[in-house]
């Protein structure tokens, strides 16, 4: 069943696409912030022993992400499903990416700065809480990955060769 939903949307070469340009923009911008990655003074890339855990991590909430997106765009626009129907895969997304971005010094102070107690209990809580976080919202992504999976084969009525 997944072999053959996954070969139907990923033979398109426009949602392969559309699941690197995500997975990949999602890891560089999660790096970034999880100072990972570096741009100044020159380019930079470094996990440290402590860090190898939230890298993994971040490598799984991005790969999961750009596969559901795919999965998720191609059932809204070629199956004509609803966003809402698959909704719980750019919640996953949102879960994940937000619980990394609290934690550059920057963004968590630009957040305070701006809404005052409330910013900065939110950047406490996700920076607290941002490796529970990812997992749950790799729970997510893997439930969307399964129902967009089972959405796509129902609807496709796929073959079994």
């Amino acid at each position: 069943m997944q072999k053959q939903a996954l070969g139907l949307v990923f033979s398109n070469a426009r949602y392969t696409a559309l699941s690197v340009i995500v997975s990949s923009g999602l890891v560089v911008l999660l790096c970034y912030m999880s100072q990972i990655i570096f741009f100044e003074p020159e380019f930079s890339f470094y996990v440290p022993q402590s860090e190898i855990l939230n890298f993994a991590l971040i490598v799984a909430v991005a790969s999961l992400s750009g596969l559901v997106t795919s999965l998720s765009v191609y059932r809204i626009l070629l199956l004509g499903e609803s966003v809402k129907k698959s909704g719980s895969g750019f919640f996953g997304t949102i879960i994940g990416t937000g619980a990394g971005a609290c934690n550059c010094s920057s963004i968590g102070f630009a957040m305070a700065s701006a809404f005052g107690t409330v910013g900065g209990t939110a950047t406490a809580f996700l920076t607290q809480y941002e490796i529970p976080l990812r997992l749950v919202s790799i729970a997510i992504l893997a439930y969307s990955y399964y129902t967009a999976v089972k959405g796509i084969s129902g609807r496709c009525k796929i073959a079994s060769n």
